[in-house]
């Protein structure tokens, strides 16, 4: 138990991604530091997408945690499956164009993991958010890929995007797709005594 005059925990944020500061932004969260952390996001052997998106997002909160065992650490990551196959971040505009193509005219998941540690103790959440993709045309995809959005994007899109024209459906979480779940990730928060924001 905590010092009653003990200062306040710091939420840091083991992501760079402007994506997840702009969704903590929404619901009034800002965190106090940003460390992302380095790790190979590399899939295990026979790893299901939703186990994956959970062991990356735990890691994640684990690596940063070690360098600030006094604070709560907020991480998380995004997987894109179509049925079991997994769709990674795209290494070049062939693999982009790969991706859009078998994503085109059909549905996909996207599972966000959600992990956040405090005094060596992590919960996390793992959400799944169905996403349907009209028929995409050479031209549509040639123009995306073009644009570069798909860089560094799970899937090989970014819902927040030029993308967003792609999507008929979504069932599930909006800000999930985006990289961060708001509701499960604020009551994690919650759940490890940080009352900073509107958590």
């Amino acid at each position: 138990m905590s010092r009653p005059d003990a200062p306040a925990p710091r939420l840091i944020l083991a992501s760079s991604s402007p994506r997840r500061i702009e969704l903590l932004a929404q619901i009034g969260i800002a965190p106090d530091v940003v460390d992302p952390a380095d790790i190979d996001e590399a899939p295990q052997r026979a790893e299901t997408p939703p186990r994956l998106a959970q062991r990356l997002a735990c890691s994640k909160a684990a690596v940063v945690a070690e360098r600030h065992p006094d604070d709560v650490v907020l991480a998380a990551d995004t997987v894109v499956a179509v049925g079991r196959r997994l769709l990674e971040k795209p290494v070049d505009e062939a693999e982009a164009t790969r991706f859009l193509k078998l994503l085109s005219g059909r549905n996909h998941r996207v599972f966000t993991g959600v992990a956040v540690v405090r005094g060596g103790r992590t919960s996390w959440r793992v959400v799944e958010t169905r996403v349907s993709f009209k028929p995409l045309s050479d031209g549509e995809i040639a123009a995306y890929v073009a644009a570069g959005e798909w860089r560094g994007k799970a899937g090989g899109y970014g819902i927040q995007g030029r993308a967003a024209a792609f999507i008929t459906r979504i069932v599930g979480s909006h800000p999930a797709v985006m990289g961060l779940p708001l509701y499960e990730a604020a009551n994690l928060l919650r759940g490890a005594g940080w009352r900073g924001g509107a958590a």
